[in-house]
């Protein structure tokens, strides 16, 4: 397998056949969940990402299962296991930050799989904080620093906190908008190649943003 500026680098050989021939070349929407703990630390990050129809249909094409055109979570294991294994070269996309202090997270749980309904591809796994998190402010972000991928949260259901104290507050921050001539520096990117000169998908990123007392 040749590596691949991706989320899911064994996917998108696949999907360069026919992918867009501008940045970014795959979309994600996203649904995400905090977990913490009894004692009110946050312990990890767990992640629902669905991915773009046109990318599901070339990231599945010539997998084998018993009902054509429908995948159970057995029949995509495999690619699941190939899926966070490429991730993790990018820090699977998620930085966390802890009153102002930037805060590790680790590989996820051994519990990830993927889904398939109505033709889109959802990723679903948990990442570890490496220690739990007890702080006032708490922000997590979501971006890939080269607009390879596209993150988008879910309209309905964006972030969700699990098991948190009572008193902390969520909020979110959605990206601002690309300007015209950032997106003509974008489109001038050939697909198969990296963007290593505009690395500021930071600007763009979807912020978590967690107070407690």
């Amino acid at each position: 397998m040749t590596p691949i500026r991706t989320v899911l680098a064994a996917m998108l050989s696949l999907a360069f056949a026919g992918a867009a021939q501008a940045h970014p070349h795959v979309w994600v929407t996203m649904k995400t969940e905090l977990v913490y703990a009894a004692d009110g630390a946050v312990t990890g990050v767990r992640h629902a990402w669905s991915f773009d129809d046109m990318f599901s249909a070339f990231a599945t094409q010539g997998l084998e299962s018993k009902v054509k055109g429908e995948f159970t979570r057995d029949e995509l294991k495999p690619l699941a296991k190939v899926n966070v294994e490429s991730l993790k070269e990018y820090d699977f996309f998620t930085y966390a930050t802890a009153d102002g202090k930037k805060t590790e997270l680790t590989d996820p749980l051994p519990e990830y799989w993927l889904d398939y309904k109505d033709q889109v591809l959802t990723l679903n796994f948990t990442l570890p904080f490496k220690k739990p998190v007890k702080a006032k402010e708490l922000k997590v972000e979501v971006y890939d620093p080269s607009i390879f991928v596209d993150f988008t949260f879910n309209k309905e259901q964006p972030v969700q906190l699990v098991g948190a104290p009572a008193q902390c507050k969520l909020d979110t921050e959605l990206p601002r908008e690309m300007t015209f001539a950032e997106g003509q520096a974008l489109s001038k990117i050939p697909a198969d190649q990296q963007n290593t000169s505009m690395l500021w998908g930071a600007q763009f990123a979807n912020k978590i943003l967690v107070k407690c007392p």
